[in-house]
C-alpha cells in the first residue's frame, strides 16, 4: 500500500513540475558550431552563421561538441531583477558567458565542471548563473560556449531566482522520495534474501541499488552529494552505474526466468548481452565514454525489448505467473526508456515529467519485480507444502507396501536361504571333487615324472649290470681252470714218480696259460668292481634325489643336487647334447631337499625337450647349469639353446595345465609345481626366453629359507 503512495506522490509531483516549467518563459536560441573552426568571442559577435533553434531545448548530440549559442533576455523579464541563466544540464564540461553590447563584452562568467575542477558552480543538479542587475538593464546579447563530453540534450531558460528556487525545491523532493522509495525495496528484498537465500535476490538488490546511482548521477544529485571532489568518478559514473545496473539487471532476469531450462535458445542471447555489457563497462572506464555512453543505451534498449519477449514467452507459453509480474514490470520500464530517450533526440516534448520519466518507470518496476519475486516464494512456498503432502501420502503408502513386502521378503529369503543352502553343499561338493582331480593330476604329474627317471635309473643301471653279468663266464672258467691246476697239486703221489706228475702238471699249465689266466681274472675282477661302484654311485644319486626320508627343511648343498639330477636323467640327453657346468662354490641353503630337486630335474627336462623340438638340430647343443651367490641369496640359473618362446606363451607357463606339448606328452603341471615349490621356499623364479634364440631360467632363494 505504501509502495503505491509513493508511486502517486512521484506522478502527482512530476505533473506540477512539468506545469511549472512549461510556464517558463523561454528566450529564443541560436546555435553556430565551433567544433571545425575555434573563434575567438570577436569573431563569433561578428559572425552571420548563427543558426535559429526551433526552441529553446537544445538537443547537440553525442561526443565531444563546442557550440556556441546566442540568446537575449525576454522583454517581459526585463523589469525584473536577480534574474537566472538556468541550463538545465548538470555533466557540461565547460560554460562560458559573454554578455555583448554594442559588440563590446560586458561581463564573462566562467563554469568548468570537469576539466580541472569538480562541478562548485551547480546548484542542485543544474548550470546556474546570475546575471547582475546592471546587466539586466543594459539588455544585452547573451553569448554562451558550451562543451559537452557526453549526451548533451537541455533546455536553456531565463528565468527569476525564486522561480528557479522553486522548481530545484520540487526537484529535491522528487530526488528525496525516489530515493526512499528504492532505499525501501532495496532493504526489504536484501532482508528477504538472507531469509530464502535465493541468488535471484542477489541480483535484485545490486540492480536496485545500481539503477539509483545512475539515476541520481544523471541528475547531478550523486556529485553534489556523495563525491564533489573526486573529478574521475563524476566523469565515469553515468555510464558505470547504468551498465553495473544492466549485468545485474541481465544476471536476475537469467536467474529469475530460468532462461537456461525453459528458453535455451534465448538464453545464449541474454548472455551474449550480458557479454556485450561488460565489454561497455571496461569502455565506459577509458577516454571514450561518451561512446560507452552510446552502447549503453543501445544495450538497455536491447536488453529490455528481449527481456519483454522471454518474459511474455514463459508466462503465455509457459504458464509460470511470476512472469507475469516481470513482463508488467518491464513493459513499464520500457516505455519509460523510450520516452526518456525520445525525450533527448525532440520527438516528445522536454519537460520535468520526460526528465523523470525514467524513475518513475524504474520505481514502478522495482515495486512490480518486488511482487514477482514475492509471488515466486509462494509458489515455491505451495510448491514445498505440496510437495511435503504428497511425500507424506507416498511415505504412509510405502510404509504399507514396506509392511505387505516384509512378508513377502520373508518367504523369499527362506526359498532363497534354502536354495543358497543346497548351493553350497553342492560347490563342497564340487570343491571336494576338484581336489580330489588335482590330487590326481599331481599324482599323474609324479607318475609321469617318476616314470621317466625309473627309465633313467633302469638304464644307467642296465650298463654296469651287463657289465658284470658278462665278466661272471669267464671268470668262471678262469676260477674252474685254477682249481684244476690246484686239484692237480692236490693228487701228487708222493710215493709215485714225482717228477712226471709234475711234468704233466706244467704240461696242463702251459696248455691253459696260466698267466694269461692269472692277468685275466684280475682284468675281469677290475671289470666288475668298476660296475659296482658305478651302480653304487647311481644309487647314492637316487636317494640324494628323492630324500624320502626327509621331510623337513635342512641345510642342502644345491650343487650336489644338480649333479644328482643330471646322472639320474642321463640317459634322455640327446647325442648332440653338451651340459655345461659353472658351479661356484654356495652356501648351504636352508631348504627341503626332494622338492628342490624335483625343480631341478622338471627345469632340466623342459630344457632338454626345448632342445629336441628344435626344427633344425645344431652339431652341438647345449644346456648351461650356473650357480653363483648375491648377499644372502643364491641363484642358479638353468639356460638351453632350445626353441625359446613368443611373449604370449611367455606369460601363461606358470598357470596350472597349460602346456606347449602334444597330447599325452605332457600335463601342463611341471612349471606350476615349480613356481609353487619355489614360493613355499620364500624365492621367486624369473624367465628370459627369445624365439629361436633359448629360454634361460633364473632361481633366487634365501640361504636361511626366509
Amino acid at each position: 500500500m505504501y509502495r503505491n503512495l509513493i508511486i502517486l506522490i512521484l506522478f502527482t509531483t512530476t505533473f506540477f513540475n512539468a506545469q511549472a516549467f512549461q510556464a517558463s518563459n523561454s528566450p529564443t536560441l541560436y546555435t553556430l558550431d565551433n567544433n571545425t573552426v575555434k573563434r575567438s568571442i570577436q569573431e563569433v559577435i561578428e559572425s552571420k552563421s548563427f543558426e535559429k533553434n526551433g526552441s529553446n531545448i537544445l538537443n547537440l548530440g553525442f561526443g565531444n561538441v563546442d557550440y556556441w549559442i546566442k540568446t537575449s533576455i525576454p522583454s517581459d523579464l526585463l523589469k525584473y531583477n536577480n534574474l537566472v541563466l538556468f541550463i538545465d544540464q548538470s555533466r557540461l564540461s565547460f560554460v562560458e558567458v559573454f554578455y555583448v553590447k554594442d559588440n563590446k563584452v560586458l561581463l564573462t562568467q566562467h563554469q568548468k565542471n570537469y576539466d580541472l575542477i569538480a562541478p562548485r558552480n551547480l546548484i542542485g543538479n543544474v548550470s546556474y548563473n546570475h546575471i547582475p542587475d546592471t546587466i539586466i538593464k543594459a539588455n544585452p546579447e547573451i553569448y554562451i560556449n558550451i562543451i559537452s563530453k557526453e549526451l548533451f540534450v537541455a533546455p536553456v531558460m531565463i528565468q527569476t531566482t525564486q522561480n528557479t528556487t522553486r522548481q530545484l525545491i520540487r526537484r529535491d523532493l522528487i530526488f528525496g522520495l525516489y530515493t526512499g522509495a528504492l532505499l525501501i525495496m532495496f532493504l526489504y528484498n536484501l532482508f528477504l534474501f538472507f531469509s530464502v537465500r535465493d541468488k535471484s535476490y542477489v541480483f535484485y538488490v545490486f540492480y536496485i541499488l545500481f539503477t539509483w546511482l545512475s539515476q541520481i548521477s544523471v541528475q547531478g544529485f550523486a556529485s553534489k552529494y556523495f563525491w564533489p571532489d573526486n573529478l574521475w568518478l563524476h566523469q565515469h559514473c553515468v555510464s558505470l552505474f547504468s551498465l553495473i545496473a544492466l549485468i545485474s539487471g541481465l544476471s536476475f532476469s537469467i536467474s529469475f526466468l530460468n532462461t537456461q531450462k525453459l528458453v535455451p535458445k534465448c538464453h545464449k542471447l541474454l548472455q551474449t548481452l550480458l557479454g556485450f555489457s561488460f565489454v561497455t563497462l571496461l569502455l565506459s572506464l577509458t577516454n571514450y565514454s561518451y561512446v560507452a555512453f552510446a552502447l549503453m543505451q543501445l544495450l538497455t534498449a536491447l536488453s529490455c525489448i528481449t527481456a519483454l519477449i522471454i518474459a511474455g514467452y514463459v508466462y503465455f507459453k509457459q504458464n509460470i505467473k511470476p512472469a507475469g509480474y516481470y513482463l508488467l514490470a518491464w513493459t513499464v520500464l520500457t516505455v519509460g526508456i523510450c520516452m526518456f530517450i525520445a525525450k533527448d533526440y525532440g520527438i516528445i516534448p522536454y519537460n520535468i515529467f520526460t526528465i523523470y520519466i525514467l524513475q518513475i518507470a524504474s520505481v514502478i518496476e522495482v515495486t512490480l519485480l518486488s511482487f514477482a519475486l514475492a509471488d515466486k516464494i509462494n509458489i515455491f512456498k505451495k510448491e514445498k507444502e505440496e510437495s511435503q503432502a504428497d511425500a507424506l501420502r507416498i511415505l504412509i503408502e510405502n510404509e504399507k507396501l514396506v509392511r505387505e513386502q516384509n512378508v513377502l521378503l520373508e518367504i523369499k529369503v527362506k526359498e532363497r536361504t534354502e536354495a543358497l543352502q543346497n548351493t553350497n553343499q553342492n560347490l563342497n561338493d564340487v570343491l571336494v571333487n576338484l581336489k580330489e582331480a588335482q590330487s590326481q593330476l599331481v599324482d599323474a604329474e609324479k607318475m609321469a615324472g617318476l616314470g621317466q627317471l625309473t627309465a633313467g635309473i633302469a638304464h644307467e643301471i642296465n650298463n654296469p649290470i651287463n657289465f658284470v653279468t658278462s665278466n661272471i663266464k669267464p671268470l668262471e672258467l678262469d676260477i674252474n681252470e685254477l682249481d684244476d691246476v690246484i686239484h692237480m697239486y692236490e693228487k701228487l703221489d708222493l710215493t709215485g714218480n714225482i717228477e712226471e706228475q709234475l711234468s704233466a702238471i706244467e704240461s696242463f699249465k702251459k696248455r691253459i696259460d696260466i698267466n694269461f689266466v692269472r692277468s685275466e681274472i684280475k682284468s675281469l675282477l677290475s671289470g666288475i668292481g668298476d660296475g659296482a661302484r658305478r651302480t653304487a654311485e647311481i644309487i647314492r644319486s637316487l636317494k640324494n634325489f628323492s630324500r624320502l626320508d626327509e621331510n623337513d627343511t635342512k641345510p642342502v648343498d644345491l650343487n650336489e643336487g644338480l649333479d644328482s639330477t643330471l646322472i639320474l636323467i642321463r640317459s634322455t640327453f640327446p647325442s648332440n647334447l653338451k651340459i655345461i657346468k659353472d658351479y661356484q662354490v654356495l652356501p648351504l641353503v636352508e631348504c627341503m631337499p626332494g622338492k628342490m630337486n624335483q625343480v631341478f630335474m622338471n627345469l632340466i627336462t623342459n630344457a632338454i625337450y626345448a632342445i629336441k623340438a628344435k626344427p633344425e638340430q645344431k652339431d652341438e647343443e647345449f644346456v648351461t647349469i650356473k650357480t653363483w651367490q648375491e648377499g644372502n641369496h643364491v641363484k642358479i640359473s638353468i639356460k638351453d639353446s632350445g626353441t625359446g618362446m613368443p611373449e604370449e606363451v611367455r606369460q601363461k607357463i606358470f598357470e596350472p595345465f597349460f602346456t606347449t606339448k602334444d597330447v599325452g606328452e605332457g600335463t601342463g603341471l611341471g612349471l606350476s609345481i615349480v613356481f609353487r615349490i619355489i614360493e613355499n621356499h620364500h624365492g621367486n623364479i624369473d624367465v628370459v626366453t627369445k624365439v629361436n634364440q633359448g629360454t634361460e631360467f633364473i632361481i633366487t632363494l634365501p640361504v636361511n629359507g626366509n
